[in-house]
């Protein structure tokens, strides 16, 4: 018996019979030998975590363009705190850790550079539409790796695609992850908000924060806490009904006071002008697209649409830039 033998044994020993086990995989689209020392799900987070994706992630928006300050967080900053609540709400459950970390770590590979502004811009312009969820397991399916992706298990892309609030993940981590998301992102865009002295905590709307919690801290306790003991030893991952009531009645009042505020979304237009420019210069200039992608186009078949919107999702935000100025503004004539 190997080291992943062993782990997978240890699996059968452990986890609740509501856990997705590794040996148990529903596998991946092309065939791959075992490894001796790591499960399945464990492989998939450790190629997730090395791919360049996931790095550029720490150069990408999440609710503040191009903050000033040290401090606000990115889309790698997101996916860590993400990561870390769905991976404690698993080990409490004893559910499967690694299959909740992989998916926690690459749901949000496919965002755009400027974040959900985006996001809504590619969707409006590209004639496939574009959806980051999507877009996350065609990273992983396809554009990693020079266009052979990562060849992920089906539970992990599972996981991916469903994170968003309409999804239905097909396994409990997944499901974690889901709600994770949600806990993540309220909290600290909450924190960024007030750090952006938008608001203070005592301005949160009682009626939520009496039942949630009047600190970050407070709140993550609490939700998770309520997700744990709600979903212990069952087929399904919960909240209470008034916990879960209070987190979409602060979700729906961050939407109106930060997400659609003026402070985050002053420099928003220029951003999505500045990737409708992009997308366009590129869907006529092909010929300037890496080689990786222009061969999406000639072995694939993919449209050139299609093609154009993986470049510019790739992008982070300060390459983005950096291409538009270097296509459409005017450079200095130095005379030596």
């Amino acid at each position: 018996m190997n080291i992943r033998e062993s782990l997978e044994s240890l699996e059968e020993q452990y986890l609740s019979p509501f856990a997705s086990f590794s040996n148990r995989t529903r596998g991946r689209a092309v065939l791959e030998p075992l490894c001796d020392i790591r499960p399945e799900y464990q492989r998939d987070r450790d190629r997730i975590l090395h791919c360049k994706s996931f790095r550029r992630l720490k150069h990408k928006t999440q609710v503040f363009l191009a903050p000033e300050g040290d401090h606000y967080r990115t889309r790698l900053t997101h996916t860590l705190e993400v990561s870390q609540i769905a991976r404690t709400i698993a080990k409490s459950l004893r559910l499967n850790e690694s299959l909740t970390e992989a998916i926690a770590l690459g749901h949000d590979l496919g965002h755009t550079p400027f974040g959900h502004s985006g996001e809504f811009i590619l969707n409006q312009i590209c004639e496939e539409g574009f959806a980051h969820y999507e877009q996350s397991v065609r990273v992983v399916e396809v554009l990693e790796k020079d266009g052979r992706g990562l060849n992920l298990t089906w539970e992990v892309r599972d996981g991916i695609l469903n994170h968003r609030t309409a999804g239905h993940p097909a396994t409990l981590e997944g499901a974690i992850v889901r709600l994770s998301d949600k806990i993540a992102y309220i909290n600290h865009d909450i924190d960024d908000a007030i750090r952006a002295r938008m608001f203070t905590e005592e301005e949160l709307p009682a009626v939520y924060t009496d039942i949630l919690g009047h600190s970050v801290r407070e709140r993550l306790n609490t939700m998770i806490h309520d997700i744990i003991f709600n979903s212990m030893d069952k087929p399904e991952i919960t909240m209470s009904p008034g916990m879960e009531e209070a987190m979409k009645g602060l979700r729906s009042w961050m939407f109106e006071n930060v997400y659609k505020n003026e402070i985050p979304k002053a420099e928003e237009g220029k951003a999505q002008q500045m990737i409708a420019s992009l997308y366009e210069y590129y869907l006529k200039h092909v010929d300037r697209l890496p080689p990786e992608y222009r061969e999406l186009m000639e072995k694939r078949g993919d449209t050139k649409s299609r093609v154009v919107c993986d470049y510019i999702a790739g992008m982070s935000d300060v390459y983005a830039i950096d291409q538009f100025e270097e296509l459409f503004v005017p450079k200095r004539w130095n005379v030596m």
